[in-house]
């Protein structure tokens, strides 16, 4: 389907550690306006904190949806992001201060990021409606630490 059609795109994002900090991933799910699923990605990215895998999953969706739809149309089109991370969401609205020295670099990549979206909205909502991206934090992080069989 192509990107010109879209005339809303929600993008539910997820961080997760095991032990906090700990083994960390990401979860990004992209939807249509009607909650169909178009794309959906997760990263392992080592040790991190809870926060910080928030953090390194809005850096990619923002990265990836100029990638999707063109740095020209994601100044027109209404992007959502949707997380149950309160200090991430607070934090891109201006809400809270940055406090961790380990989040003030991540925040300062995420907000030069978002400067090209003209039309980016920042949504905290229940963990119960971001499920599928906890899923695919979930399934990355178990991916990563079960034991492998050898034979």
């Amino acid at each position: 389907m192509p990107p010109r059609i879209f005339q809303k795109v929600i993008i539910y994002i997820d961080g997760g550690s095991r032990n906090n900090p700990g083994p960390a991933a990401f979860g990004v799910v992209f939807t249509k306006e009607n909650g169909e699923i178009f794309k959906k990605y997760s990263q392992y990215i080592g040790e991190a904190t809870n926060n910080e895998a928030e953090y390194q999953g809005l850096i990619f969706a923002l990265k990836k949806a100029k990638a999707l739809f063109g740095k020209e149309r994601i100044k027109s089109l209404p992007i959502e992001v949707r997380s149950d991370s309160e200090l991430l969401i607070k934090q891109m609205k201006g809400e809270y201060k940055i406090k961790n020295p380990k989040i003030q670099p991540l925040f300062l990549k995420a907000w030069n990021l978002k400067i090209d979206f003209k039309n980016l909205v920042f949504s905290l909502i229940p963990r119960e409606m971001n499920k599928e991206a906890d899923q695919l934090v979930n399934e990355t992080l178990d991916a990563r630490t079960k034991p492998q069989k050898l034979f």
